[in-house]
């Protein structure tokens, strides 16, 4: 069997184009980046036309993001972080006191801060509970997520609701949550070498101080006015201080001073070293916090 001639002037079929991450599907729409074919599902509205989805990617990834005065990403949502810590405090209060309370509760006894090895009474019995300075180290942080009543709670996480999605948007995401946790545990630092190693020490006071201290060095560098805050800080310093209130002035220490040097390191570094001032200044207080815990552990031992 012979194929007919062709007739004269007759042309070949042209073959439609088709999208190049999806072969299967004609599309007759180019990318105006790379000039490629796009399908529907891989057009991307551009200020002139459509772009494919990798010359998307590639577009963004040459933008430059927004940064905060702090050198952080600008939050996209800034004050989720300090709702999250406020809701994190709140389930652990009600957990807490759910199983047993102050003293009584498993939440209690594996989270406090507690120097060295003591022996508790847990209702009719006796408790051991292992210190910091034979290995809990975990007390350092969680007991900056434990609370001691309601009026103990209510106080620190309506400063932290006042104070930290502040400090969110003028950090970052990243920098805020470093900050806060890096305050927590170098608080319990100071309480770990200025308190007798055998009484039990919780809140997230010494985190709230460290946020007073980063406002006021941050405020100051604005050229804000101040004395509000200072004014704040010393109510709080003479209420740590009331006969009958059992309250941990080594722990608002231990904050307050952590947020000093952290506030500075935000607020003064340069702009052209920033990200390298900040990192230091961590590094700089974990370095400390991890030397002073080795050495107050040989000499508890």
């Amino acid at each position: 069997m012979t194929q007919p001639p062709h007739e004269a002037g007759a042309t070949p079929r042209q073959v439609p184009p088709r999208c190049y991450l999806h072969p299967d599907r004609e599309t007759y729409i180019a990318c105006q980046r790379c000039g490629r074919p796009i399908c529907p599902d891989c057009m991307h509205e551009a200020s002139v036309g459509y772009q494919c989805p990798n010359c998307l990617r590639a577009g963004q990834a040459q933008v430059r993001q927004a940064r905060t005065a702090g050198g952080g990403l600008v939050p996209g949502r800034p004050g989720v972080v300090s709702t999250t810590l406020i809701g994190i405090n709140v389930v652990a209060y009600v957990l807490m006191m759910a199983t047993g309370g102050l003293g009584d509760s498993v939440l209690w006894s594996w989270g406090v801060m507690l120097g060295d090895t003591a022996v508790f009474a847990n209702g009719e019995s006796l408790e051991v509970l292992r210190g910091v300075a034979d290995g809990a180290y975990w007390r350092l942080l969680t007991s900056a997520f434990l609370h001691a009543s309601v009026l103990h709670i209510a106080f620190n996480m309506y400063a932290l609701y006042l104070f930290g999605p502040v400090l969110e948007r003028y950090l970052g995401t990243v920098r805020f949550v470093a900050a806060y946790l890096t305050s927590a545990v170098a608080a319990s630092v100071f309480v770990y070498v200025l308190t007798p190693p055998n009484v039990p020490t919780l809140g997230a006071s010494g985190a709230i101080f460290a946020l007073f201290g980063m406002a006021l060095v941050i405020m100051f560098k604005q050229g804000q006015d101040v004395r509000g805050l200072l004014a704040l800080v010393a109510i709080n310093v003479v209420i740590t201080f009331l006969p009958g209130l059992d309250i941990s002035w080594q722990g608002h220490l231990g904050g307050f001073v952590t947020g000093l040097v952290l506030g500075a390191a935000f607020a003064y570094a340069p702009r052209a070293r920033r990200a390298l001032v900040q990192y230091a200044a961590f590094g700089a207080v974990w370095v400390g916090i991890v030397a002073v815990t080795i050495l107050r552990t040989l000499q508890l031992s």
